[in-house]
C-alpha cells in the first residue's frame, strides 16, 4: 500500500494560499496577486474551462506575450487536470494551426487589446480570427486584455472567472498526469509535442531549489517568453518555496527597462541568454548607476555558453550576484549545472550532472559507449525530469530513447574531471536570440522557391544574437536570383526569426555531401564561420 503523495502544482498553490494568504505569489509590471487570490483565480479558470466542456486530460492552447495571466493558465491546467499547450507567439499562423490541430485542443485562450507600455494593438485576436476556420477541434475561445476589452466570438476571460466557482475542482491529479505539451521544432520540419508530466516538472523544481539555492525571499523574473520551457522551468520553482513569480511584460528587450524592473521590484533571480547580458553590459555607466541592483543575487546563463568577458562583466555589474550556467532541453529538463565557483576554471563547460540525475552517457556514431576523456559522443541523460514522450508519435519517441536514456542529439565530450563540453548542438540546430531553429524548417521553405535547386541552412556567429540564420543556396542551371528575392519569399511562411538574414549562392559542385548524397552542414559551418571560433 502506497500512502505517500507528492504534491503537484494543484496542491502546492492551495497549500501556499493557506500558509501565506497575503503574500504575493504572482505578478507582472501592472498587477499582482497574493497566493490566496492566485489560487482562487486558478480554480475559477479551471472551473470555467470545465464549464466549456473540457474534461481531465483535454488540451487547451494559450497565446500571449508575457503577463501574469500565464500563471493563472498554467495553474488552472494543474487544478483541472487539463493539459496546457503554450503557443509560441513568434510562429506563423500555419505553424500555430499545426500545433493546435495536432494536439486537438478544445479551447483557446488569446491575449487581445493594447500593450499597456506603448498603446499598440496586439495582433493575436485578428490573427486567430483568421485561423478559426482551420481549427476544427476548438469549441471555446477565451480572450483577455489589460483593460478587459470584449471581443466578438470570444468569452471574456475576467467575466468567465467572475462567474465560475472559486472552489477546488473535484479532480484527482497525480504525478503521472500530463501538465503541458510544449511544441519544439522537428528535424523533419514538423514540430513535436513534448509531453511533460507533473512529476517531470516538480522533480525539476526540487532539483533546482537545491542547485540554484532558491528560497522564500526570492523574486524570479521571467524574461524569456512564458510560452517557452525556460520560463516554465523557473516559474513554479519559486512557488514551491513560497517565493514570488514575476512575468516581464516587455514585448521587445530593453536593457535599461530591465534594470529598472530589477530595482523597482527587488528581483533576485532571472534566466537570460548571453545576448541579453551583452546588451545590459553595453549600457553607459551613468545608466547602470541609476539603479539599485543589490537585491539581485542569482544570474543564470542559458541556451548557449557565454564568453569570459561577459561573465566577468555580469559579476561586476551585479555585486551581490552569483552566476550559474545550465544545460538541458525541453525533453530532458535540466541536465548539467556549472556552479558559480567553476565559471572561470571550467570556461566553455556546461558543468556536471545535477543532483537526482544519472551519469550522462556519450555514444559515438556507431552506437558504442564513449568512455575516454576528450572523445566526442551524443549526449544521453536519465532522470525523473525526462519527458513522457512525443504526443501521438511513439516512433519518434522510441527513436529518441536508449532504454530510459533520452538522446538530445547534442554532441559533447568530458574532460579529465568529468565536466561536459558541448561541441555541436542538436545535429545542425541553430540558436538565434535564445530560440531554437532547425535548418530543415527553413530549408523546406527556401527549397520551395522555383529558382532554388538545393539549399542548406546554417547558423553564422553573430555578436548580438549568438547565431544568425544563413541560407546556402544552389540555383537551377541558368537561373539568377538575389538574396532579397529569397528573403521576401520566406516572409509570412515561417516565423520572422527563422527567415534567413543572409543568403549565399554557390555552385552545386561546392555543396559538400556525404557518399549517400546528404548535405554535410558541418563543412559549411567550417567554411562560413565556426561557432567555436567565437568563444
Amino acid at each position: 500500500m502506497n500512502n505517500g503523495h507528492w504534491m503537484t502544482a494543484k496542491d502546492v498553490l492551495r497549500v501556499n494560499a493557506h500558509k501565506w494568504p497575503n503574500r504575493v505569489g504572482a505578478k507582472d509590471l501592472y498587477k499582482e496577486f497574493t497566493f490566496k487570490q492566485w489560487n482562487e483565480r486558478a480554480c475559477r479558470l479551471a472551473n470555467a474551462l470545465a464549464g466549456a466542456g473540457l474534461k481531465k486530460g483535454d488540451r487547451f492552447a494559450a497565446l500571449a506575450y508575457n503577463c501574469v495571466e500565464w500563471m493563472d493558465i498554467y495553474a488552472a491546467a494543474a487544478k483541472g487536470g487539463f493539459i496546457c499547450v503554450p503557443i509560441m507567439f513568434r510562429l506563423s499562423a500555419s505553424e500555430m494551426e499545426y500545433n493546435i490541430n495536432h494536439c486537438e485542443a478544445k479551447a483557446f485562450i488569446v491575449q487581445g487589446g493594447k500593450d499597456p507600455a506603448d498603446g499598440k494593438v496586439l495582433p493575436w485576436i485578428e490573427m486567430v480570427n483568421g485561423m478559426k476556420k482551420n481549427l476544427p477541434t476548438v469549441t471555446a475561445y477565451f480572450a483577455f486584455s489589460a483593460d478587459n476589452e470584449k471581443f466578438d466570438g470570444y468569452i471574456s476571460y475576467e467575466e468567465a472567472l467572475a462567474k465560475a466557482s472559486p472552489e477546488e475542482p473535484d479532480v484527482a491529479v497525480d504525478g503521472d498526469d500530463i501538465w503541458v505539451i510544449m511544441y519544439t521544432g522537428g528535424t523533419t520540419g514538423k514540430a513535436k509535442g513534448v509531453m511533460k508530466s507533473h512529476t517531470n516538472l516538480f522533480s525539476q523544481y526540487l532539483i533546482s531549489i537545491y542547485e540554484h539555492q532558491f528560497e522564500f525571499t526570492d523574486v524570479n523574473l521571467l524574461v524569456m517568453p512564458c510560452c517557452h520551457v525556460n520560463s516554465l522551468f523557473y516559474s513554479f520553482v519559486a512557488t514551491w518555496v513560497g517565493g514570488t513569480v514575476m512575468c516581464y511584460n516587455m514585448v521587445s528587450f530593453d536593457p535599461e527597462k530591465l534594470l529598472k524592473t530589477f530595482s523597482d521590484h527587488g528581483v533576485t533571480f532571472t534566466s537570460l541568454v548571453p545576448t541579453h547580458y551583452i546588451m545590459l553590459l553595453a549600457l553607459p555607466d551613468e545608466v547602470k548607476k541609476k539603479y539599485d541592483l543589490t537585491t539581485f543575487k542569482k544570474a543564470l546563463i542559458s541556451s548557449m555558453p557565454a564568453r569570459r568577458d561577459t561573465k566577468l562583466g555580469v559579476l561586476e555589474m551585479f555585486p551581490n550576484a552569483r552566476l550559474w550556467e545550465a544545460y538541458g532541453c525541453t525533453e530532458s529538463g535540466i541536465s548539467t549545472i556549472l556552479k558559480p565557483e567553476e565559471q572561470l576554471s571550467k570556461l566553455g563547460s556546461c558543468g556536471i550532472e545535477v543532483i537526482g540525475s544519472d551519469v550522462i552517457k556519450l555514444y559515438d556514431e556507431d552506437g558504442n559507449l564513449v568512455t575516454k576523456p576528450g572523445e566526442v559522443g551524443e549526449v544521453y541523460t536519465r532522470s525523473p525530469m525526462v519527458f513522457e514522450g512525443y504526443w501521438k508519435e511513439p516512433e519518434r519517441t522510441a527513436a529518441a530513447m536508449k532504454g530510459e536514456y533520452f538522446g538530445s542529439g547534442d554532441l559533447g565530450k568530458r574532460d579529465e574531471d568529468g565536466y561536459i563540453f558541448l561541441v555541436d548542438r542538436k545535429a545542425n540546430m541553430i540558436i538565434t536570440g535564445g530560440e531554437n531553429v532547425f535548418p530543415s524548417e527553413v530549408e523546406n521553405i527556401v527549397g520551395g522557391h522555383p529558382k532554388v535547386r538545393d539549399v542548406a541552412v546554417i547558423g553564422i556567429p553573430h555578436e548580438k544574437w549568438g547565431e544568425q540564420i544563413s541560407a546556402i543556396v544552389v540555383l537551377h542551371e541558368g537561373e539568377t536570383c538575389t538574396p532579397e528575392e529569397i528573403v521576401s519569399y520566406c516572409k509570412g511562411k515561417i516565423a520572422g526569426f527563422k527567415v534567413p538574414k543572409t543568403v549565399i549562392f554557390i555552385k552545386d559542385s561546392e555543396m559538400p555531401r556525404s557518399g549517400a548524397g546528404k548535405i554535410l552542414h558541418r563543412f559549411l559551418r567550417e567554411k562560413y564561420g565556426k561557432w567555436s571560433d567565437h568563444q
